[in-house]
């Protein structure tokens, strides 16, 4: 599937939870369509469910792009010809064009109370059906619509469903995909307060921002219909819709904290490189060709294709995360190595929180080769080097005694090596590692 037309995309999050895999694979892709084509990145941030809004996850967002090397074109603090690109400051045109749609005869006030709402689902649930709304508003006479107009009753904007029918869209990744209209309900447009539902506000945004491409994540699937239904009821283009597959644990679950750290600047605190997550994230869902796993950003640029999208659920394999994190961690030379082990060692109390002296980091540099092969995320840089920073070490003395020795052949054993390591003539590798086999030799031990 190669397109030559610059592609405007968008990643819309919204900040009621922190940035998950789920997520930044999402903006990932649409990053990378975007680079690919010389088109146009958008960021958008979704914030008009005011009462899930967390504290600090806007701010969690835009850090997550950021460590991962995801720049936007147009977005917060960047700005743009279609700003403002918070939907809560874009308030005044979900109303205006909600009332379009009105005057269309494809919206309609609804004045039920949230308790008359609440009674219907609990019959529906009891006669065992689908839950939805029944349309009752949506029989109202005019004269009726007019008294409750005027009566200044509280209303919601619902979008009119056509009752009969059925409606179909093609997704990029999935084929052509068809709803039976009876299926869907008169769904919210306009809350009671003014603000929009995202299923009106998602769509008149991606129409206003002229966005070519919808590539989200395979749960909103059923609320496509909706969206097509919204865009034919305004007389408006349909962009090109797309949902990426599911990503799963390894036991075929949905991802969950059970299996590891899920949002994504904890596995920067975890240890893991920005470079390895972001080529890690990648082929959940997406791949260049049945080999090969270890592609650089500029690569990846030049190679992704929304043909190469899967829509088999993907497996995350935090082994093959490790796997490959220690693979970049190796790639890395000694001086940027130990820059971004640093802040982990100071944050174990091994080098002070101040800016390093020269000496002090010279010393680090020295230290991170001999743990570079062995270390698979930069945590482990604590306890591969803590002995290296601390003037004494308390540890169980039976950490000591290996499989087939007891404490008094332990300590002859030590007690020996030191004479041998306090005599040696020179203190480098080469001399004590001949000492020290030579040693075990002579005492019938392993080296």
């Amino acid at each position: 599937m190669r397109e030559q037309a610059p592609a405007r995309v968008r990643f819309a999050p919204s900040p009621t939870g922190l940035p998950h895999v789920g997520n930044i694979r999402t903006a990932i892709f649409n990053w990378l369509w975007a680079r690919h084509t010389g088109g146009q990145f958008v960021l958008r941030v979704e914030d008009t469910d005011r009462a899930r809004l967390l504290p600090g996850a806007y701010e969690a967002i835009l850090e997550s792009l950021r460590w991962l090397g995801l720049d936007w074109d147009e977005g917060p603090e960047v700005g743009g010809p279609h700003a403002p690109y918070l939907q809560s400051e874009r308030l005044p045109l979900y109303p205006q064009l909600a009332e379009d749609l009105i005057q269309r005869g494809a919206a309609y006030r609804c004045y039920c109370t949230p308790e008359r709402l609440e009674a219907l689902r609990e019959q529906q649930r009891a006669a065992r059906q689908p839950t939805g709304y029944d349309r009752h508003c949506r029989r109202l006479s005019g004269a009726e619509r007019q008294r409750l107009a005027e009566s200044r009753v509280p209303s919601v904007v619902r979008f009119a469903i056509p009752e009969a029918g059925k409606t179909s869209f093609v997704d990029l990744f999935r084929g052509e995909i068809t709803f039976d209209n009876a299926t869907l309900d008169d769904h919210v447009l306009l809350k009671s307060d003014g603000w929009p539902t995202y299923q009106w506000a998602s769509v008149v945004d991606d129409h206003l921002m002229r966005i070519t491409h919808v590539l989200r994540g395979e749960e909103w699937i059923s609320s496509t219909p909706r969206h097509v239904l919204e865009y034919r009821a305004m007389g408006w283009e349909l962009p090109r819709i797309g949902h990426f597959p599911l990503i799963l644990g390894k036991d075929r679950t949905k991802l969950s904290k059970r299996h590891g750290a899920t949002d994504v600047l904890t596995y920067r605190e975890l240890g893991y490189l920005p470079e390895a997550l972001f080529n890690f994230l990648v082929l959940l869902g997406w791949s260049k060709d049945d080999k090969t796993e270890i592609l650089s950003c500029e690569e990846v640029i030049r190679s992704f294709d929304l043909g190469g999208v899967g829509v088999n659920p993907a497996i995350f394999d935090p082994d093959k995360l490790d796997w490959m994190n220690g693979y970049y961690i190796r790639q890395l030379d000694p001086d940027e190595l130990a820059r971004r082990v640093a802040p982990f060692l100071q944050r174990a109390g091994l080098l002070p929180a101040d800016p390093l002296s020269a000496d002090r980091w010279e010393y680090l540099r020295r230290i991170v080769p001999l743990i570079q092969e062995r270390i698979k995320r930069l945590t482990e840089a604590v306890e591969y080097t803590d002995f290296f920073f601390r003037s004494t070490m308390e540890y169980e003395s039976a950490l000591l005694v290996p499989k087939g020795l007891t404490p008094l052949a332990t300590r002859e054993a030590l007690t020996a090596a030191h004479r041998r390591l306090a005599s040696s003539p020179a203190f480098d590798e080469q001399t004590l590692e001949g000492a020290l086999r030579d040693l075990a030799s002579e005492l019938g031990l392993k080296t």
